[in-house]
């Protein structure tokens, strides 16, 4: 067999494999109270190619997981009756492989230092850029 050969089955496996991977979409679950922004985050990460699902509110959030298993979450923190912090705990007691990127509008240091102390991935700021959005969530997924 030549090299050549040879290094064109690699690529044809690493191709192959590479399909397999992107064929298991990722799923997530977007968790916000602001309707306009959670249609249109989630509407986003379907023309990426994730799996997605949305909570209104952390209510929703803890009964969406307590059914499914979710690669990641993307949470916001400040929502009415049940907090992002409290659904964060719920999922990491649950769900410990899944990953969560904290979001809100309150981006200051207590808020960062508390979603990592309670085992949040990463931590964004809203209004956020959706290009950096994309490449957190698909850092935070290969990790």
């Amino acid at each position: 067999m030549s090299p050549m050969s040879s290094h064109a089955e690699q690529v044809s496996r690493l191709i192959t494999f590479g399909a397999t991977i992107m064929a298991e979409k990722s799923k997530i679950l977007v968790v916000d109270d602001e309707d306009a922004l959670r249609t249109v985050l989630s509407g986003e990460l379907v023309s990426e190619g994730y799996d997605v699902r949305t909570a209104s509110d952390g209510d929703e959030a803890i009964s969406a997981i307590q059914k499914e298993t979710f690669d990641l979450l993307l949470l916001d923190i400040k929502m009415p009756r049940v907090n992002g912090f409290e659904v964060l705990k719920f999922v990491k007691e649950q769900q410990p492989r899944t990953k969560v990127v904290m979001l809100t509008t309150f981006a200051d240091l207590k808020n960062a230092i508390e979603s990592k102390k309670l085992g949040a991935e990463d931590f964004v700021s809203k209004p956020y850029d959706l290009v950096d959005l994309l490449t957190t969530i698909e850092r935070v997924l290969n990790e």
